[in-house]
């Protein structure tokens, strides 16, 4: 009787151990998956991150031809550079690489423009000409609101690159896009977590550390 007593009880420690080994393994797989999306959606928000040309938000590209924008503020950050979404109103620093050699060997112009519309008066204006460098230099004081840049190449026929900047200004709609895969993942969780309380084995578990 006594050895039998002594066998239940060891079985009843090897599954109370196994089942926390279960839940543990369960709860860090969760936490990481959880904790992964967030940095994602993160890099997504706060840097380009590396992706391939055809999905970098700072190109633009008609047929094979492509050109990048970048846009700097150095009186705020020295090392941060931006694309369409500036961060603070003040001087700006537009630079337009032009990434297909083709696009060297013809005048290209940049314009911006204040508010949606891509004519009128330009703010900023780097007349068009050749350059075998491949990179458009401009500077201009842009305050709060929308700008629009247009950036052409003078071929034949021409060749037209458009941006929209907004300065100091909220996306709400890309926020939101932004951040709904990690409030799924929240949720989720959430769901998991609750799950486990609702079926007692986190209860037991604690119970088994306990004793």
């Amino acid at each position: 009787m006594r050895r039998e007593s002594l066998l239940k009880k060891h079985e009843g420690v090897v599954k109370s151990t196994g089942g926390g080994v279960v839940l543990k393994q369960s709860l860090y797989s969760i936490v990481t998956a959880f904790v992964f999306v967030i940095l994602c959606s993160a890099s997504t928000v706060w840097g380009h991150g590396r992706v391939s040309l055809e999905e970098d938000n700072c190109v633009r590209q008609i047929g094979n031809n492509m050109v990048h924008l970048n846009t700097y503020q150095p009186q705020y950050d020295q090392a941060g550079h931006y694309c369409t979404e500036i961060p603070a109103a003040g001087d700006t620093y537009l630079v337009v690489d032009l990434i297909d050699p083709a696009l060297r060997n013809m005048p290209v112009s940049m314009k911006v423009f204040r508010g949606e519309e891509k004519g009128g008066e330009a703010i900023v204006q780097v007349k068009a000409d050749y350059h075998p460098d491949g990179v458009i230099n401009g500077i201009g004081k842009l305050d709060k609101g929308l700008y629009s840049v247009m950036v052409t190449a003078e071929g034949v026929p021409p060749l037209n690159y458009y941006y929209q900047l907004r300065v100091e200004m909220v996306d709400y709609g890309k926020l939101v896009r932004t951040w709904a895969g990690p409030a799924v993942a929240i949720l989720f969780l959430g769901w998991l977590m609750y799950k486990l309380v609702q079926s007692g084995r986190l209860r037991s578990w604690f119970k088994s550390q306990d004793d």
